[in-house]
C-alpha cells in the first residue's frame, strides 16, 4: 500500500460570546459584557476580511514547505483512536495514542505523524473538558517542522482561543497576535471572527481603546459584505462606547441593532439612553413601542411605562396600563400601586373611576395621606359627606403631608354641607400655615357672606 496524506481533523472552540446584561436603570444601562467558558469544536474560519481588503489584489502566498506523508499503518491506529473517540472510547483511545507516541527506530513517527497524533490527543482532551492538557497537546502540534501552514496556523488560532476559555487573556492575545502576523505574511485576510476575538481578548485586559478598534473592524467587515453583524459584535461595540460616554453613538448602535434583533433589552436600554439625551418623548415611544409588542412583562416595567405616559401628560394611558397590569396579576395590588392608578384616574378626568380604587388604596394603608387625597377626590366628585368622613379619618391615622390642605378640604365639604361652625373651625386651622393661609380667610369671608345674606333673607321674610 501506497503512503499518503490524511487531512487533518483541526478542533478549535468557537468565539467566545458576550453578554449584556441589562437594567432599567440609566446608571448601569449598559453592564459589563461577561464573557462564557462554554465552548463547541469548530472547523471552520469565520469568514475572510479586514479593513480595505477589497483594496488589496495579491494573491495569497502558497506554502513551500515539504510535509513528509503519513504512512497506511500509522494512519490505520490513528483512524482506530478516532473511532474509539468518536464512541467515547477515551482511555482506549489514549492507549493506542500512546503506543504511537512512544514508537523508536525505524518505526519512529515522523514529524506529520506526530502533528497528526498531537491534534488527536488535543480533540479527545478538548472532548473531555480538559483545557490545560488539550492546549499542552496543540502546543506540540506546531512544534514539529514541515508540517502545513494552515495546519499550523488553525491550531495557533485553536491555542489562543483555549487562552481565553482559560481566561489567561494576557496569553491569548499574545498567541492571536502572532497568527495574524503570519496570516498577514501569507497575505491571507484573518476574518471578522479573528478581529472580534481579538477585540474581546484587548477588553479583557482593560484595554479599551484596542478593543473598539478591532471589534469595529469585525462589525464594517461584515457590513461592507452585506452581513449583519453577529449580535455580541454590537453588544461589546455598544459598551465600549458607554464607557468613552458617548451617549449618541451608544443610541445609533442600538438602533442598528434593533432593525435586526428585536428583543426586550434593547428597547429597554434605548429608551434609557434616550432620557440620557433628554429626548424624553423619544424614551417614552420607545417604551411603548416594547409595551405594544408585549415585551413589558414585570411590575417594575409596566410601572416605569406609566410614569413615562404622567411624564408627557398623557395619565389616561397611564392608568389603562396600571388597569391592565393590576386586574391581570402582573402589578400587585398594594396601597402605592393602587394609589398611582387613582391618581391617573383622576389626572384623566375619570373621577368616577379614581374613586373605588382610591378609596381601596386608603383602606391598605395604615397612614392618613391617602385618605386626605380620597377626600378631594370626593369633593371633587361632589360628595361631601365622603369628603369630610375620608379627611376626619385621615387626621385620625395621622402623618399628613399637607394638613393645611386637609383642613381648606375639610371646610369646603363642611361649608356644603351646611355645618358652617365646623367649616370654620377647619379653615381656622389651615389659616395657621403660611401656604394655605389666604385661601383659608378667603372661604371664611365668602362664608360670613354667605351666613349674612342668609339671615337677610330670613329678616326679609
Amino acid at each position: 500500500m501506497s503512503d499518503y496524506h490524511v487531512s487533518t481533523k483541526v478542533v478549535r472552540p468557537v468565539l467566545v460570546k458576550l453578554a449584556c446584561s441589562l437594567s432599567l436603570g440609566v446608571a448601569a444601562v449598559l453592564a459589563t459584557p461577561v464573557a462564557s467558558n462554554l465552548v463547541a469544536p469548530a472547523l471552520q474560519m469565520d469568514g475572510v476580511n479586514v479593513v480595505h481588503a477589497a483594496e488589496k489584489k495579491e494573491k495569497p502566498r502558497r506554502s513551500t514547505r515539504r510535509t513528509p506523508a503519513i504512512r497506511a499503518k500509522i494512519f490505520e491506529k490513528l483512524n482506530e483512536a478516532q473511532v474509539a473517540a468518536d464512541e467515547k472510547r477515551y482511555s482506549e483511545a489514549i492507549k493506542l495514542l500512546d503506543a504511537l507516541r512512544d514508537k523508536e527506530g525505524r518505526g519512529s513517527l515522523n514529524s506529520y505523524e506526530l502533528a497528526n497524533l498531537y491534534n488527536m490527543y488535543a480533540f479527545i482532551y478538548f472532548t473531555q473538558e480538559k483545557y490545560e492538557q488539550a492546549l499542552t497537546a496543540y502546543r506540540n502540534v506546531v512544534k514539529q517542522p514541515d508540517i502545513p501552514e494552515a495546519m499550523e496556523l488553525n491550531t495557533k488560532y485553536t491555542i489562543a482561543q483555549l487562552y481565553f476559555v482559560k481566561e489567561d487573556y494576557k496569553n491569548g492575545v499574545k498567541v492571536l497576535l502572532e497568527w495574524f502576523k503570519a496570516k498577514e505574511a501569507l497575505q491571507e485576510e484573518p476574518g471578522a471572527g479573528a478581529y472580534a476575538l481579538l477585540a474581546q481578548g484587548y477588553y479583557q485586559l482593560k484595554d479599551l481603546t484596542r478593543a473598539l478598534k478591532y471589534i469595529e473592524v469585525a462589525i464594517n467587515d461584515y457590513k461592507s459584505r452585506g452581513k449583519v453583524p453577529k449580535e455580541q459584535w454590537w453588544g461589546l461595540q455598544r459598551y465600549l462606547y458607554y464607557e468613552k460616554n458617548n451617549i449618541n453613538k451608544v443610541v445609533d448602535i442600538l438602533e442598528e441593532t434593533l432593525k435586526h434583533y428585536q428583543k426586550k433589552a434593547y428597547w429597554l436600554q434605548l429608551s434609557a439612553m434616550y432620557n440620557e439625551q433628554k429626548r424624553e418623548m423619544a424614551a417614552t415611544a420607545t417604551m411603548e413601542a416594547a409595551y405594544e409588542q408585549g415585551l413589558l412583562e414585570k411590575d417594575k416595567e409596566l410601572i416605569n411605562m406609566a410614569y413615562l405616559f404622567l411624564s408627557q401628560e398623557v395619565p389616561y394611558k397611564a392608568a389603562k396600563v396600571l388597569d391592565k397590569g393590576i386586574k391581570s396579576g402582573a402589578i400587585p395590588a398594594t396601597s402605592k400601586n393602587l394609589e398611582l392608578l387613582g391618581n391617573s384616574w383622576r389626572q384623566s378626568q375619570e373621577v368616577k373611576r379614581a374613586i373605588p380604587v382610591m378609596e381601596k388604596a386608603a383602606a391598605k394603608s395604615d397612614k392618613g395621606e391617602l385618605w386626605s387625597r380620597l377626600g378631594s377626590i370626593y369633593l371633587d366628585n361632589d360628595e361631601f359627606e365622603k369628603a369630610a368622613k375620608a379627611i376626619e379619618n385621615a387626621f385620625k391615622k395621622g402623618n399628613l403631608k399637607r394638613p393645611d390642605t386637609a383642613n381648606l378640604v375639610l371646610g369646603m365639604a363642611r361649608f356644603n354641607l351646611q355645618n358652617y361652625e365646623g367649616a370654620r373651625k377647619a379653615f381656622k386651622q389651615a389659616l395657621k400655615d403660611e401656604r394655605s393661609k389666604g385661601y383659608a380667610s378667603q372661604w371664611i369671608k365668602f362664608m360670613d357672606r354667605e351666613l349674612a345674606r342668609q339671615a337677610a333673607l330670613k329678616d326679609d321674610i
